[in-house]
C-alpha cells in the first residue's frame, strides 16, 4: 500500500523532501559538469585526418546534446532502496548493456547509502560514482516490476512528484513488509497524477509510469520480433519507442553499425512523436513513413480501393518475380573468345548449364547477372588449363570483360529496370496476363491495368501502391539494405505488399510491430497478426496484448467499446485504470455554431483540445472557427499555451491524442468511408483520442451500433 504523498507545506529543515531536493540540485550540477567536460574536449591533436576529425566532432556534438538538462523535465522520478548490494543478476537478470555502468559501480553506490535514483539518463559525480541511474540499466528494473509478492530485494520504492521542474512531493512503498492478501489493491496517487496530467505539445515519454506488462515488452531482447496488440490508450506507441531506447542502451555498438528506424502512418504522427526519443537522450533514430521508404518514383495518382486492394495483395510479389525472370533466355549460340592467336569456344549446352545453375541458386537477379560473366570466363580458363596454359585471376577478369562474353550476358540475362518492369505489367495486358496466370483472374487484371498507354517511367502517373511494387521489383534485382531494428506503428493499416517492404528493411534484424486490429481503416486492413508477421518475414514473432488503458477515461472507452462487436468480434475491450471517469457528454447541435461553442467550453480547461470531424466537414468547421475568432492548428502542428485547439480530419486522427475532444457528427464519419465496417472503425478511432474528456455533437441520428 502506498504512503500518502508529502507536500512542501509539511517540510521541515531536515525532512526527507528537503534532502531529495538537495540531491536533485546536486545531480543537476553534476550533469552540467559532465556537459562542460565534453564541451572542453580538445580533439585537434587526436585525429589522423580531417575525416576522422569530422566524425569525432559530430559524436561529441551529439554527446553534448544528449547531456542537455531539459527544463521542466525531471532528472529523476524514483528511488530504490536495496536491502543488499545489487548486481546485474539480482536486479532482474537483464543482460549487461554494452559499455554501460558495471556492477562494481553499482556496489560503490550501494555502499554509500543503499539508494539508487532512477531517471532518464545516467549522471555521475566528479569521482565517477552514479548519482542518477539510467531507467534502462538492469539495477533500475525493480522500479517497474517489484511488488510485495516479489520485492526483488528492494526495501523501499519512492516515487517523486513534480510541478514544472520543481520536486514537490514523494510517495513511498515499503516492499519489504509482508503482503496483506485481504487488502484491496491500491494505485499510486502520483502515478495517477502523471498519467492524467494535461498535455500541450508533442507526445512525451512515459519512463515514470511504465507498468510491469509494458516493461516486459520494452526490455525484450534484440534478436526477437515482438508484435503488440493494444487498444486505444494502452501505451503501445510509447512502449515501442521506449523499446528502441532500451535496445540502443543495451546494444549501442551493434545498432550504431546497423541502424534503427521508426515507421509511422503519416507525417503528422511522426511530428507528434518526434521528441520522445531525444528526451531520452537518443538522437540518431531515423523516422519515416512507408511511402518514404519506397520513394523510387514521384507519386501523382491515387488508386481506387479495388485497384489498391489487388496491387497490395501478396500475390503481386510472385507476379513480379515471374515477370522479372522471364527476361532470362537460354543461350542458342556458343561464346567464342579470341585471345591472341587462340580461339576458345564455350558451347551453348555448357552455357545453358551455367544459367540453370544460377537460376537454381535463387539469388538476386542482379547478383546472378554479375556472376554470369565470371562463370563463363571460368569455363574458358578450364579449357586453357587443359591446353597446358597457366592462367591466373587477371586472365579470368580479362575474359569476363571480353566483348563476346558481354554480348552473351546481355542476350541471355539482360539488365532490368524495376520501374520499367512495373510499367510494362500495368500497361501491357498480354504481358500481365502471361505472368499473372493462375494468380490473378481476368477481373483483377483489368482492375490494375492503366486505361491508356504510357510513354515512359517519367510520364507515368504512379500511385502509392505502384511505388511499393517498384520497391518489390528493386529488391528482386538487388538486395535491400537491412537495419538492426525497425519499429512499425499503426501496422494494422498496411497491405501485405507494404509489410513486405518493411520486412526487407529488417531481414537480418528484428522488429517491433504495434497496432490495434479494431482500428484498421483501409480496405486491406490486417485480419490477424499471425498473417501480418508472415508477410513481414517474421513468422516466429511473439504477439503480446495490452488491455490496461492509461490514456482514455473510463466513460469514454466504455462508450467507444460498444462498436467492438461490430468491428473486431472477439477482441477484448480496453479496461481503463483511470480513477477519474473523465468528462463525457453526447449532445445535439443544430449547426456549426453549437459545435464551436462546445470547443470554447472545453478550451476553458487546462490542456489541448481537438475538434475531430469527417473530412468533408472540415472546410465548414474551419470557416466557423475563423468567424468566431478562435485560432486553430492543423494535425502535427505543435500546440502552445496561446493556440490549444487543433482541427483534425477523421482520416488523420489515428495515433494522435488531446486532453479534450469534440467529435462532430459520428454519422458523417461513418458515411465518409467506402463501407460501413470501415466507417465504424474510423469512428472508433475518433472516439478514443481524448485523455480527459469527450463531447459528441450531432444533428443527424447516431449510428445504431452506439446504442446502449
Amino acid at each position: 500500500m502506498s504512503a500518502p504523498a508529502h507536500e512542501p507545506s509539511v517540510a521541515r529543515p531536515a525532512d526527507p523532501l528537503s534532502r531529495e531536493r538537495s540531491h536533485l540540485a546536486a545531480s543537476r550540477a553534476a550533469l552540467r559538469a559532465m556537459r562542460a567536460d565534453v564541451e572542453a574536449l580538445d580533439i585537434s591533436d587526436v585525429t589522423a585526418n580531417w575525416v576522422n576529425a569530422e566524425v569525432l566532432a559530430r559524436q561529441i556534438d551529439d554527446r553534448i546534446k544528449a547531456l542537455a538538462d531539459l527544463s521542466g523535465t525531471p532528472l529523476f522520478f524514483g528511488r530504490l532502496d536495496y536491502l543488499h548490494a545489487p548486481g546485474a543478476e539480482r536486479a532482474g537478470g537483464a543482460e549487461q548493456p554494452e559499455g554501460r555502468e558495471t556492477p562494481s559501480a553499482q556496489e560503490r553506490r550501494w555502499e554509500a547509502d543503499g539508494r539508487f535514483y532512477i531517471g532518464r539518463r545516467h549522471v555521475h559525480d566528479a569521482g565517477g560514482d552514479p548519482m542518477v541511474i539510467d531507467w534502462r540499466a538492469p539495477v533500475s528494473q525493480p522500479f517497474y516490476r517489484a511488488s510485495r509478492k516479489n520485492p526483488m530485494d528492494v526495501g523501499l520504492r519512492r516515487r517523486f512528484g513534480y510541478t514544472g521542474g520543481d520536486l514537490t512531493a514523494y510517495e513511498d512503498e515499503h516492499l519489504s513488509e509482508p503482503a496483506d492478501p485481504t487488502a484491496a489493491a491500491t494505485t499510486s496517487k502520483l502515478l495517477q497524477q502523471e498519467i492524467e496530467r494535461p498535455r500541450v505539445g508533442p507526445m512525451r515519454d512515459i519512463v515514470a509510469t511504465i507498468q510491469p506488462e509494458q516493461d516486459e515488452i520494452v526490455r525484450s531482447g534484440l534478436s526477437g520480433t515482438v508484435c503488440v496488440q493494444g487498444g486505444p490508450g494502452t501505451g503501445k506507441t510509447a512502449v515501442g519507442l521506449h523499446r528502441v531506447a532500451y535496445l540502443l542502451y543495451a546494444h549501442r555498438e551493434r545498432l550504431a553499425r546497423t541502424g534503427t528506424l521508426v515507421i509511422g502512418p503519416n507525417r503528422s504522427f511522426l511530428h507528434y512523436i518526434e521528441q520522445v526519443l531525444p528526451a531520452l537522450g537518443e538522437l540518431t533514430v531515423r523516422q519515416a513513413t512507408v511511402d518514404d521508404l519506397v520513394a523510387h518514383v514521384e507519386v501523382r495518382a491515387t488508386d481506387d480501393a479495388a485497384a489498391a486492394l489487388v496491387k497490395g495483395d501478396a500475390r503481386m510479389a510472385e507476379v513480379l518475380r515471374r515477370a522479372l525472370y522471364a527476361h532470362v533466355t537460354m543461350p542458342a549460340e556458343p561464346v567464342v573468345v579470341v585471345r591472341g592467336s587462340r580461339r576458345w569456344r564455350v558451347p551453348a549446352y555448357e552455357l545453358e548449364e551455367i544459367v540453370r545453375e544460377l537460376l537454381a541458386r535463387d539469388i538476386r537477379y542482379g547478383a546472378a547477372r554479375e556472376a554470369l560473366p565470371q562463370r563463363i570466363a571460368h569455363a574458358v580458363l578450364v579449357q586453357m588449363e587443359r591446353a597446358g596454359e597457366a592462367p591466373d585471376d587477371r586472365v579470368q577478369d580479362a575474359v569476363a570483360r571480353n566483348s563476346a562474353v558481354k554480348a552473351a550476358v546481355k542476350a541471355v540475362w539482360p539488365a532490368v529496370d524495376p520501374a520499367k518492369l512495373v510499367l510494362r505489367l500495368l500497361s501491357d495486358a498480354d504481358f500481365l496476363a502471361e505472368h499473372a496466370k493462375g494468380l490473378l483472374d481476368e477481373e483483377e487484371r483489368k482492375t490494375i491495368l492503366w486505361p491508356r498507354p504510357v510513354r515512359g517511367v517519367k510520364s507515368a502517373r504512379w500511385s502509392a501502391a505502384d511505388a511499393v511494387l517498384i520497391d518489390e521489383a528493386a529488391d528482386l534485382v538487388q538486395r535491400t539494405h537491412s537495419l538492426g531494428h525497425v519499429v512499425l506503428d499503426e501496422a494494422q493499416d498496411l497491405s501485405p505488399m507494404q509489410y513486405r517492404a518493411v520486412g526487407r528493411r529488417c531481414t537480418t534484424g528484428s522488429a517491433t510491430v504495434l497496432g490495434d486490429l479494431a482500428q484498421g481503416t483501409t480496405p486491406w486492413a490486417t485480419r490477424s497478426w499471425a498473417e501480418a508477421l508472415g508477410h513481414l518475414g517474421k513468422p516466429e514473432g511473439a504477439v503480446e496484448e495490452l488491455t490496461a488503458g492509461f490514456r482514455v477515461p473510463t466513460d469514454v472507452i466504455a462508450y467507444a467499446s460498444r462498436l467492438l462487436p461490430h468491428i473486431a468480434p472477439g477482441l477484448a475491450p480496453v479496461a481503463s485504470v483511470r480513477e477519474n471517469p473523465g468528462l463525457f457528454e453526447v449532445r445535439t447541435a443544430s449547426g456549426t455554431a453549437e459545435v464551436v461553442a462546445a470547443c470554447e467550453e472545453l478550451l476553458r480547461n487546462e490542456g489541448s483540445t481537438g475538434l475531430i470531424a469527417a473530412d468533408a466537414r472540415i472546410p465548414d468547421l474551419a470557416e466557423a472557427l475563423t468567424a468566431a475568432g478562435i485560432p486553430y492548428l492543423a494535425p502535427g502542428e505543435e500546440t502552445t499555451s496561446e493556440t490549444r485547439l487543433t482541427l483534425v480530419a477523421a482520416s488523420l486522427a489515428k495515433g494522435l491524442e488531446y486532453d479534450y475532444v469534440v467529435l462532430d457528427e459520428p454519422r458523417a464519419v461513418v458515411d465518409g468511408e467506402p463501407d460501413e465496417r470501415t466507417g465504424l472503425r474510423r469512428l472508433y478511432v475518433a472516439l478514443t483520442r481524448a485523455v480527459s474528456g469527450l463531447v459528441v455533437t450531432h444533428s443527424a441520428p447516431l449510428p445504431a451500433q452506439l446504442a446502449g
